[in-house]
């Protein structure tokens, strides 16, 4: 009797052991669902759950709220786990990573770009890279997957595919390819194209780097492990700019390949079976292929306004430590405009023009950086401005809600204004484009 009274016991407090545990998981998971609906909310309110570049789409029919995606993902509040299913956040904050899509052990995560609202034009790309134009290739940003380690593998795989399409075919250009864009993307083709002992040429309208080389110096890159043809593996979290950089320079200088900077193509016509690629500045090179691995935001845009072309005007900021002292205007509500800022702060006296009534789409941090410096005035915020003119000494603001003019005291501008796309260039070179709402660039197989 003894015996039976102490298993009823046992089994009692293990029943109620399992009760319990049970009752706190499921109350953990329905307080984090809570608290997941109450930042979708706010995002909402500040104009971030709408996605502007590539971002994870979650089958809730597969998704089993294993949270994998959610530490994989490495920015801040992009993904959680709300009334059981993974759901997006700060949609508009995603970069495109993919270690969500990666890390689902359900494969219930497919990498889209554009929404059923917004449609984000995208030039044709067969599964191969090549465009509608037989020999013109496009990877990386441009075809929509900006992240540094997809640049990097759509650069790799790109070269692969045009190296098995020249098999067999004798082409009657100087070079067997020209490769346009000497960024991420255009680095991993140029080290892939030396493996296959192409003859090649690597073209930049600015300088190596690309995109990354137009960040602040002190600017963090977000990376993930990426295998860099010719090197191997390269395992970088969070890198500077320019140790990211440098290490693309001793990659390439190792395999003796030098990037022909400063060199903007105007036009690629076809010549026969070849390719004829003309610069701006007169000169001309033939390639039996070409591969543009140039960025979506192609040139900055300016403002057209008087005074633009002096030489205190830039639209990217490389060394802030080196200014100290100056009276700068930064043109520009988002993320670049606001971490320019940022930097020029602390030893110089900034003032930041945005035509909008507040800003939207910023990162968290930048959101909560930019408000602390606005009230300790470390910055001067002029919401609902425009810069109408630019002189040597000062420039002239104006306040939009007032209709009133200022004239300020100024030593340098800095415009951040986004940029123009590629798209007359491209579909001069006769490269049909498409807006797509709702494209999916990357998704599971199911057999």
């Amino acid at each position: 009797m003894e015996a039976l009274t102490e298993k009823i016991i046992i089994y009692s407090l293990v029943f109620i052991f399992c009760i319990l545990t049970l009752y706190l998981y499921l109350k953990k998971l329905k307080t984090g669902s809570l608290e997941v609906g109450i930042k979708i909310n706010k995002a909402k309110e500040e104009g971030l759950h709408e996605p502007v570049s590539l971002h994870p789409v979650i089958n809730p029919d597969t998704c089993i709220q294993s949270g994998a995606c959610v530490t994989a993902c490495p920015e801040e509040d992009i993904i959680g786990v709300k009334d059981g299913v993974a759901t997006i956040i700060n949609a508009s904050q995603c970069i495109g990573h993919g270690a969500c899509f990666h890390a689902c052990p359900v494969q219930a995560i497919s990498l889209v770009i554009g929404t059923e609202k917004r449609g984000v034009e995208l030039p044709h790309v067969n599964q191969n890279f090549e465009t509608n134009v037989a020999g013109i290739y496009i990877a990386g940003e441009l075809g929509g997957m900006g992240l540094i380690k997809n640049s990097v593998e759509q650069g790799k795989q790109a070269v692969e595919n045009i190296v098995q399409s020249m098999s067999g075919r004798n082409g009657t250009g100087d070079f067997d390819l020209i490769i346009i864009g000497a960024g991420p993307t255009g680095i991993s083709a140029s080290l892939t194209a030396r493996k296959h002992h192409l003859s090649f040429l690597t073209l930049d309208q600015d300088t190596l780097g690309g995109t990354v080389y137009s960040f602040p110096r002190s600017k963090i890159v977000m990376t993930a492990p990426m295998d860099l043809p010719l090197y191997g593996k390269i395992k970088l979290f969070e890198t500077s700019k320019n140790e990211l950089i440098d290490l693309w320079n001793t990659v390439l200088q190792k395999n003796n390949i030098t990037i022909t900077e400063n060199c903007k193509v105007e036009a690629i016509e076809r010549q026969g079976s070849h390719f004829l690629i003309t610069t701006l500045n007169g000169k001309q090179y033939s390639a039996n292929a070409v591969l543009l691995a140039i960025g979506r935001r192609g040139t900055p845009r300016k403002l057209n306004i008087p005074g633009e072309s002096l030489e205190k005007v830039a639209y990217r900021l490389l060394e802030p430590e080196y200014l100290d002292g100056k009276q700068i205007i930064v043109v520009g509500g988002g993320d670049s405009a606001i971490e320019s800022a940022l930097l020029l702060a602390p030893q110089n006296k900034v003032l930041l023009s945005y035509r909008s009534e507040n800003f939207n789409r910023l990162k968290p941090k930048n959101s909560e950086k930019i408000k602390e410096a606005m009230s300790k005035g470390l910055i001067d915020v002029r919401f609902s401005s425009n810069l109408l003119s630019i002189h040597e000494k000062f420039i002239e603001l104006e306040n939009k809600t007032t209709e009133t003019m200022e004239r300020i005291e100024n030593d340098l501008v800095y415009i951040f204004a986004g940029g123009e796309l590629p798209t007359q260039f491209l579909q001069k070179t006769g490269i049909e484009i498409t807006k797509r709402f709702g494209h999916t660039m990357l998704s599971h197989k199911r057999k």
